[in-house]
């Protein structure tokens, strides 16, 4: 048998899709494979927009729409929150009606005696916003003074073995030495007022900052060191285009273990140094002793959301960093 008789055999023997590829229609394999592909060209109320590339017929490709959530965020990330917390009111409504004696329920008072004393008296609820504002002042300047001493020291480590062995042991020293301990020494030394209290936040903020940062401009591959050494780059050009946006993730994660730890360091300063303006570590104790427990728990409750509020903020700036570096992977 001939050559032209096998082909001719191996032509009638195949698909349509090959035959039509044959034909110069590149777009019928692609519908025949691609599972996305309407087969009847697609109806607009149930296809997305059409891909740039349209087909040799002048047909563009179109593929089906999912169904998608109308929010940026999934959906589970706004349930599940919102589930625990009602789970968690009804345990804590629960335990203060039925549990807890009426005479003995100003140690647990229920979650609506807290809202109508804490937050809708308009007397106590000046008080405690006036408070915490000089308590976020203090957390903010702390937080922004140990980012850049963190960032600062981790450079300077990242760039000298013999800087890191030099900085790193006090740097573990200083987050072990007990904050309480210290209060008092920062008092005489430095006054009670406003710096004392930033020295103590920048004290307990400051060691996640420098681990994270350094880890960050550590864990940049080898290969890519050699790049930029292949193209001449300097130490400073190094740092700045490669380990620095490299460290970013990183030091972001940094940011935001620091961000709550420096409202925690800026109430116990608080508690502590009781000259300047009060801040909410001064009224829990003043709400403590006079056993205002409805007035002490909303306290808690919104210093507890200044630090949840400065974790979302470092979070949503983690978000936008890793897309950053999705696409800069993919390009």
């Amino acid at each position: 048998m001939t050559a032209a008789a096998d082909s001719e055999i191996a032509v009638s023997g195949s698909d349509e899709p090959i035959a039509a590829s044959e034909a110069g229609d590149p777009t019928a394999v692609r519908a025949a494979d691609d599972p996305t592909t309407s087969p009847d060209g697609g109806d607009a109320a149930t296809v997305s927009e059409a891909t740039s590339t349209p087909g040799a017929a002048g047909q563009p490709v179109r593929r089906i729409r999912k169904p998608r959530w109308p929010f940026a965020i999934a959906p589970v990330r706004v349930f599940a929150p919102v589930f625990v917390f009602v789970l968690v009111m009804s345990a804590w409504s629960i335990a203060s009606h039925f549990l807890i004696a009426p005479e003995s329920r100003f140690l647990l008072p229920p979650p609506e005696a807290v809202v109508s004393k804490g937050l809708l008296d308009a007397a106590t609820r000046a008080e405690i916003l006036q408070a915490l504002g000089a308590t976020v002042q203090i957390a903010l300047v702390g937080l922004t003074i140990a980012i850049v001493l963190g960032v600062t020291f981790a450079v300077i480590m990242s760039q000298a073995r013999w800087a890191e062995y030099s900085l790193y042991p006090y740097a573990v020293i200083l987050q072990t030495i007990p904050v309480l301990a210290v209060v008092p020494l920062f008092g005489f030394w430095f006054g009670y007022e406003f710096g004392s209290r930033v020295i103590v936040c920048v004290m307990v903020s400051l060691f996640p900052v420098i681990t994270n940062t350094l880890f960050g401009l550590k864990s940049v591959q080898p290969s890519e060191h050699d790049l930029f050494t292949l193209h001449g780059a300097n130490r400073w050009q190094r740092l700045l285009k490669l380990q620095l946006p490299a460290a970013l993730p990183a030091m972001i994660s940094g940011f935001k273990i620091s961000a709550g730890m420096a409202v925690i360091g800026s109430i116990v300063a608080d508690f502590f140094f009781r000259q300047g303006n009060p801040g909410i570590g001064r009224m829990i104790d003043v709400y403590r002793q006079r056993l205002a427990t409805e007035e002490l728990l909303t306290a808690l409750l919104l210093s507890s959301l200044v630090g949840l509020i400065l974790f979302w903020i470092f979070d949503f700036l983690a978000g936008r960093v890793d897309r950053a570096h999705g696409k800069r992977a993919r390009s």
